[in-house]
């Protein structure tokens, strides 16, 4: 993993280090010298709210960089509460959050900015983390090597036949744009994450849960004890991504909003038209310096041309509610998977709960079961204690110091002991037939 983190964070260029002007860098905790990356003009001095942020761009190129708070709400245009969410000193609820040009992500450890070029994610020696990164950069590369590919085979399909053209196109793999990828990505780590220690959990609760049926002992119901605590905790985490995914599920603006490909693409189409109308304008006027009809040119022009913006606003309309509609789909289609993985988790939880519930169940119930034998046994050393204190009233009586001709006969003191021995025992199988009778003693 040393490697890892070696390769994913590479030492701090020349022309940074000159950029700070001191001609020399000053090595972090890790023993790696760190990057100053973009916006560097705005950045303050070091100790006054940098933080250290890894960058991974749409082409699979990753640099650590330093920026301050403020200039990372210029920079994707968030406000402070949403920073405050990355922020590690502060424990939130994983959530994602759709934004006019970024998508926030907290997702256990994953902690990141995703905009349509790039994903700042907090810098980190976190294996979940360094996980993150390489697998988004594996997928990064291997979609841009499916692109090329994709085009050559189109390509081919062109030269060989018209025809086949279509067919190809309509069989090429769709590739989700740079943010959900990296949503995907963020996803896949919280989901494997969470499901790895609920895996964990069930590995160590059911031999424990087993080992305590069949012997009931206090280090035992203090393991358990514990157990279920971290279960209850695990299952708020996973059942916090659950409602959050079902959230953006039930709600098409947010997901609408999380496109934010299409969202750049018609900032940059709404630039270009409004520089085409402005060249139409412009050749308009020439065109209204000709000698033919100067009346009435230029009402027609400019009637001519709101016809056309009309038109031309229904019809970007049209296509942006259609493609919104695609992409909503595509992204429901997304989160909806992850979705299912999720909820396998939490079911899995639910039913180790359920049976650590059935486990308490039947403990109480051979707690129970000796209770009720302790007490059985107590009433029956009640009844043989009263039978027991007939021989001491019969000793107290015989005791006294009176004359009884009955004590001048030969044999009257085993009579005596053959009688009360008769009597105690009549008496102790009435009371243990009354109990029975009674069903106070099992038959």
């Amino acid at each position: 993993m040393s490697e890892l983190k070696e390769r994913l964070l590479p030492p701090r260029p020349a022309s940074a280090i000159n950029l700070r002007g001191d001609g020399g860098s000053r090595p972090s905790a890790s023993g790696r010298q760190t990057l100053l990356g973009v916006d560097v003009l705005g950045l303050k001095k070091r100790g006054q709210g940098l933080k250290s942020w890894i960058r991974v761009d749409t082409f699979a190129n990753t640099q650590v960089i330093e920026v301050d708070k403020f200039t990372m709400m210029r920079r994707c245009d968030l406000p402070a509460r949403d920073l405050r969410l990355l922020d590690p000193v502060f424990v939130y609820p994983s959530t994602i959050l759709g934004r006019e040009k970024a998508i926030v992500v907290n997702l256990e450890q994953i902690r990141c900015i995703i905009t349509a070029d790039e994903v700042l994610l907090l810098n980190s020696l976190d294996n979940y983390v360094l996980r993150y990164v390489v697998e988004l950069q594996q997928r990064l590369k291997a979609s841009a090597v499916g692109e090329v590919w994709n085009q050559d085979s189109l390509e081919l399909s062109r030269r060989r036949s018209r025809s086949l053209d279509n067919v190809f196109q309509n069989s090429s793999p769709d590739y989700l744009p740079f943010e959900f990828r990296a949503l995907e990505v963020a996803l896949e780590a919280a989901c494997t994450f969470l499901d790895s220690q609920a895996s964990e959990l069930e590995i160590e609760a059911y031999p424990l849960l087993d080992e305590l049926t069949s012997k009931i002992s206090t280090l035992n119901l203090e393991r358990v004890r514990r157990l279920k605590s971290r279960l209850v905790a695990l299952t708020r985490r996973v059942q916090k991504v659950r409602d959050e995914i079902e959230q953006l599920m039930d709600d098409d603006g947010d997901m609408a909003e999380m496109y934010l490909t299409e969202k750049k693409k018609r900032m940059e189409g709404s630039l270009h038209g409004e520089q085409s109308v402005h060249g139409y304008r412009s050749n308009d006027c020439f065109s209204l310096s000709a000698p033919v009809s100067p009346v009435s040119s230029p009402p027609d022009a400019r009637r001519l041309e709101k016809s056309l913006s009309i038109v031309r606003s229904r019809h970007d309309s049209a296509r942006s509610s259609e493609d919104t509609t695609e992409n909503i789909e595509e992204l429901e289609m997304l989160l909806e998977a992850y979705f299912v993985v999720i909820d396998s988790t939490l079911n899995k939880l639910t039913s180790l709960k359920e049976y650590i519930d059935d486990t308490e169940d039947f403990i109480n119930i051979q707690l129970d079961n000796v209770r009720n034998q302790l007490i059985q046994f107590e009433l029956l050393l009640t009844t043989a204690t009263f039978v027991v204190a007939i021989f001491g009233v019969v000793a107290g009586i015989f005791g006294m110091n009176f004359e009884i001709d009955f004590f001048e006969q030969a044999g009257a003191f085993k009579w005596v002991l053959t009688i009360t021995g008769v009597c105690g025992l009549l008496v102790f199988l009435a009371f243990v037939w009354f109990y029975k009778r009674r069903r106070l003693m099992p038959l």
